[in-house]
């Protein structure tokens, strides 16, 4: 089923385009690259807002890859500071979990990462998903996820390039530490901004910064903390003036809803972010229903061993167990469903752009694949949940 849902799976990062000619590790050597005002990638504000995961107990191998899937937003983040990157244009990050009964760790390994990548990328994973424990005498459970960075598809800043593009860098470097103003924006992505930037060489910070206005409240509340963030950050340049716009694009992993001002080549990404956070739903839901159906088969083998006559008294443990079944299935076809009416709103969106460019062809049919399976994963789920239902056993007192 993972598998599947990975099929579509895109890593570009909108607003990334554009940036691989002036990133290149020779530097800029062209006029035009040298002009070129870069580092304005995306910002993921699920990075704002993380949640531990208090993970079902014990935690199988299902449950464990969902918990690390969940992680996706911080890890990339951390990749976005050239510091955690190495000269290399792709950076390979691989998070090994392991579950004892001594315990439970991460250990981060990769290539092209460097210790303040890995530190970053440990902090992240440690806070998201604690780990304890299992039972004494447990076999140990291991999960393992990889998260691919690549310089000219995925958010990245790299600063030498000129004075505007490393204002943009310390400017999108900073959105992860700006959280208090995107805390309004729980449950959508904020709106896309646009600001105009003034950069002097007798000034230590920005001179000016106007941002459009949006023309909501709460998208002129953001625009406002965001240009008093901005006013806070220094500014040193050899030349007289430096001036460009700023273009603000915001996701939301966790977002139900995108913001009315996506474009549909933006929603496209944001879709294929919470699509993300969907399959690790999947996972964790099934790794979740695993459990109580061994712990619901353990009850029933002993109930079918115990002698007729003291059955009755293992009635109101295997009528408890096999409803806390019912309950995780119940959920397992809630996590299949949201699946899959996220692969169909990413089938619909991908029609949209093809209506535009024929090139989206291709990635439509490749979705379409993930959507027939999906809907048969939600098939599956439905009839298991049917199948537990009809196995309960029907008490009356």
């Amino acid at each position: 089923m993972m598998r599947r849902i990975a099929i579509a799976t895109v890593l570009l990062a909108a607003g990334c385009a554009g940036q691989q000619a002036a990133q290149k590790k020779q530097g800029p050597t062209t006029t035009e690259e040298r002009l070129r005002i870069t580092n304005q990638p995306p910002f993921d504000v699920a990075v704002c807002q993380p949640k531990a995961l208090s993970l079902p107990q014990p935690p199988n191998e299902g449950i464990l890859v969902g918990a690390l899937l969940t992680t996706r937003p911080e890890v990339m983040e951390c990749l976005v500071d050239p510091k955690s990157r190495g000269e290399a244009e792709s950076t390979r990050v691989v998070v090994k979990t392991t579950v004892t009964d001594q315990g439970g760790t991460h250990a981060i390994t990769g290539e092209n990462l460097t210790p303040e990548g890995t530190a970053c990328i440990q902090k992240a994973v440690d806070a998201r998903v604690p780990l304890t424990a299992l039972a004494k005498g447990a076999q140990p459970v291991t999960a393992e996820s990889t998260f691919v960075h690549e310089v000219s598809n995925s958010a990245s800043v790299k600063f030498g390039i000129n004075p505007g593009s490393d204002f943009s860098g310390a400017v999108r470097l900073s959105e992860s530490t700006w959280c208090e103003c995107y805390a309004p924006f729980t449950t959508k992505a904020p709106p896309q901004l646009k600001a105009s930037v003034d950069l002097k060489k007798e000034s230590a910070t920005a001179a000016e910064i106007v941002f459009e206005a949006t023309n909501t409240p709460e998208g002129d509340q953001l625009a406002a903390c965001l240009q008093a963030k901005m006013m806070t950050l220094p500014v040193k340049l050899e030349v007289t003036e430096v001036k460009f716009p700023y273009r603000f694009t915001h996701f939301h992993s966790q977002a139900t809803e995108a913001s009315p001002d996506m474009t549909p080549e933006l929603r496209f990404y944001q879709l294929d972010l919470l699509r993300n956070q969907r399959a690790a739903n999947t996972a964790m839901a099934l790794g979740t229903r695993s459990n109580a159906a061994e712990t619901y088969e353990e009850v029933l083998t002993r109930f079918q061993k115990t002698p007729q006559r003291k059955q009755y008294d293992m009635l109101s443990e295997l009528t408890s167990k096999c409803n806390a079944l019912v309950e995780t299935s119940k959920k397992s076809v809630e996590a299949f469903t949201g699946q899959l009416q996220a692969e169909q709103q990413a089938l619909a969106n991908v029609q949209e752009l093809k209506a535009k460019d024929a090139a989206w062809g291709e990635l439509e049919g490749k979705l379409q694949e993930v959507v027939t399976a999906a809907e048969q994963d939600v098939k599956n789920a439905q009839e298991r949940l049917a199948a537990d239902q009809k196995a309960c056993p029907k008490v009356s007192y």
